[in-house]
């Protein structure tokens, strides 16, 4: 096995719970790529969420990619879309719909920014928009064209947990037939195409470079990272964080964010 790329999750993987990188992962993950290996960042966040740390770890141009939106879009690093998968103006109105369920915020994610019904926000959402560097939008629903499109929708939490709990109880099957969701942290739900997904972009970024699946390594933590740890051709590394499900399908778990798990591993496989 030589590994030729390495797809890290940013929150609760390659971020420690301050969001930050640690020194020697970021060391490691420099050298590797140095070496000619592929750092791909792959999140839930758009691109302009990801690109300070892509800056960060010297990942930039055309020919560094971050799958982005948890794998609704796939983008080289000089901010081309190479792989976008939307969602349009029925989906809107399915989401203020299932929003009724529970008191909890509602956006939709765009390239360009966020955008929502809501005209109160509570700090989940405020933050989430600033952490990815992103406009949040106020708008009322009539104000919404019907040429709408968007690559990701998320639900998070207002003011009780117990509400978001309730709406997650209380998903119609149709939505889960229809979405690919994910709980990705008890605050938060995500929301994508039925075909988007982190494991499915891999696979495409991967065919586009020429790479057989069993030279990709991942990392990740949380719900939307399942679809990679899915892969049974990918190296999976579990940080020692992560939910019992994704350690479960791992092929290792590694120490957690706040310990260097990302390096310890690429130290014991790759280097």
């Amino acid at each position: 096995m030589a590994i030729k790329i390495i797809a890290v999750d940013l929150d609760g993987t390659l971020l420690t719970s301050n969001n930050q990188i640690l020194p020697e992962t970021e060391r490691v993950l420099k050298q590797v790529s140095r070496q000619g290996i592929k750092v791909v960042l792959a999140t839930g966040r758009p691109l302009s969420g990801a690109m300070p740390y892509n800056r960060q770890l010297k990942l930039m141009g055309k020919d560094q990619y971050d799958i982005v939106f948890n794998g609704a879009v796939i983008q080289d690093l000089a901010g081309n879309i190479l792989m976008n998968q939307k969602m349009g103006y029925q989906d809107f109105t399915n989401m203020l719909r299932l929003q009724r369920l529970a008191h909890v915020n509602l956006h939709f994610e765009t390239p360009d920014c966020f955008w929502t019904c809501d005209r109160d926000i509570g700090t989940n959402l405020a933050n989430n928009g600033a952490v990815t560097n992103n406009m949040i939008k106020i708008r009322r629903p009539e104000e919404i064209p019907q040429a709408f499109s968007f690559n990701k929708i998320g639900f998070s939490l207002i003011d009780d947990l117990q509400e978001m709990d309730k709406l997650w109880n209380n998903i119609p099957e149709w939505v889960f037939n229809k979405y690919d969701v994910v709980r990705s942290f008890a605050e938060i739900i995500e929301i994508n195409d039925k075909i988007a997904s982190k494991g499915n972009a891999l696979i495409q970024l991967a065919d586009r470079l020429k790479i057989q699946q069993k030279d990709v390594m991942i990392f990740g933590d949380q719900g939307n990272d399942i679809s990679m740890f899915s892969n049974p051709n990918f190296k999976k590394i579990a940080m020692g964080n992560a939910i019992e499900l994704i350690k479960d399908k791992a092929d290792y778990v590694t120490d957690d964010n706040n310990h260097n798990g990302i390096a310890k591993a690429i130290k014991k496989f790759v280097l």
